[in-house]
């Protein structure tokens, strides 16, 4: 190869040599760096080994934990009703705002009642002249029927005088009966609320005919209290009735003779806030409903401010059971594993060992554990990047007591004392 001037230009490198030179060049010297440095008192272990690293835990304690049941429903009022003319004439006034509260019997529209004024004089008229004609043949009768003993008459007379007196007695109750229909279409004209509710949106204006036919002139809900429909799977109802029948669950009471179960119930409303007031269970299907496999139930809350409208969409939070000398673990000290879910407990001396537990229900952003754990024993909740081995020695730490970071004190200290929600992920 023949030698290059000294003053000949140098041969033109590739960007890929370059950076492979420099790559060498970093990692050479980071080498000799490393071997010249020594390391922080207490970063090395015996034998330069690492110390064991710092981990979160919590030791369970099995106690009497609150079961609380969610599921979606839907607001109804607890009277809705039709407001409908009962009478056919034309739609004098309306005496009621669109909208508002009203009272039961209050007046809210109000039927030309000219026609049936006139029917009901007529009505009274005729109930006089049957009233005068049974006096008549009452008198008439009471007059023959002494002279029948002394034969001064003949007993057909006294017969025609009977069948008069009877005959004047149906046509008198006859003109009651039309007097009464006459007063009631009377009553009619006038329209009036059938319960306390809410009148909504007149569907008639002033001046229209109406007609029983096609009379619906206004709805009313009655919103206090108010109903939430909802809906429990059949696997759900058939678990929790097993779990009661097991002494796993504790209701707050005896199951009421309609069915439904004696949960307190309380609402979550579409912003996440928690509805004022709470409520009962008031109804709980006999059967299956066979198109969605749930079973239809309801509940009463009180409404006084009328807060809750009808067709709202709520979570119906079922509480006051009691699941007892129950286990529980947050939320993220549960991973997934080869075989399911499971748990890194630190034993006695210090060390992780994988748990597979059963789960059955949430509490409180914490799972609950039915098979795997036992009373008191440790269980990693953070640290999982640092330690996941098993068998990996461990320094434990009580998540109660775990150190704050400097930078956020008070952020920290809420992590340590707040159960995970049901947002955190399961595993890490």
């Amino acid at each position: 190869m023949p030698l290059q001037h000294p003053s000949a230009p140098l041969p033109r490198r590739s960007p890929l040599f370059t950076l492979a030179s420099m790559a060498f060049a970093c990692a050479t010297l980071a080498s000799v760096v490393a071997c010249n440095k020594t390391p922080p008192a207490g970063m090395a272990g015996p034998a330069g080994q690492m110390p064991a690293p710092e981990v979160n835990i919590v030791k369970v304690k099995a106690q009497d934990l609150p079961q609380t049941y969610e599921y979606v429903g839907q607001t109804a009022g607890s009277n809705e009703a039709e407001v409908r003319a009962r009478v056919t004439g034309v739609l004098q006034a309306r005496s009621y705002v669109e909208g508002s509260k009203v009272q039961k019997d209050q007046l809210l529209f109000e039927i030309d009642p000219g026609t049936f004024a006139t029917q009901k004089t007529n009505a009274e008229a005729a109930m006089a002249v049957a009233q005068a004609r049974l006096n008549q043949a009452q008198r008439e009768f009471q007059r023959l029927a002494p002279l029948l003993t002394e034969k001064a008459v003949s007993q057909k007379e006294v017969d025609d005088a009977k069948s008069t007196f009877e005959i004047a007695q149906a046509s008198f109750k006859q003109a009651q009966a039309q007097l009464a229909e006459a007063k009631l279409n009377m009553d009619y004209t006038r329209v009036k609320a059938p319960f306390t509710g809410v009148a909504g949106k007149a569907s008639k204006s002033i001046g229209n005919m109406v007609t029983p036919s096609d009379g619906v002139l206004t709805t009313m809900l009655q919103t206090d209290p108010m109903y939430v429909n909802f809906s429990l799977t059949e696997s759900d109802y058939l678990k929790l009735m097993r779990e009661v029948a097991q002494n796993k669950i504790l209701l707050p009471g005896k199951r009421a003779s309609d069915g439904s179960l004696p949960f307190d119930v309380k609402l979550k409303l579409a912003d996440g806030s928690i509805f004022g007031t709470s409520g009962k269970m008031n109804f709980s299907s006999e059967k299956i409903n066979p198109t969605t496999a749930s079973i239809e139930a309801r509940a009463q809350v009180a409404n006084p401010e009328g807060v809750l409208r009808p067709g709202q969409f709520v979570r119906v939070m079922l509480q006051g059971g009691v699941r007892p000398h129950a286990i529980s673990v947050p939320q993220r000290a549960v991973l997934d594993g080869p075989a399911g879910k499971m748990v890194f407990v630190v034993t006695a001396d210090n060390k992780l060992a994988p748990r597979p537990v059963e789960l059955d229900a949430w509490n409180q952003g914490d799972w609950i554990v039915t098979k795997g754990l036992a009373d008191g024993e440790q269980v990693m909740v953070d640290g999982f990047i640092k330690a996941h081995k098993p068998g990996m020695l461990v320094k434990p730490v009580l998540l109660s007591a775990a150190p704050a970071n400097p930078k956020a004190p008070a952020q920290a200290a809420k992590t340590a004392s707040t159960p995970a929600t049901a947002s955190s992920s399961a595993s890490h």
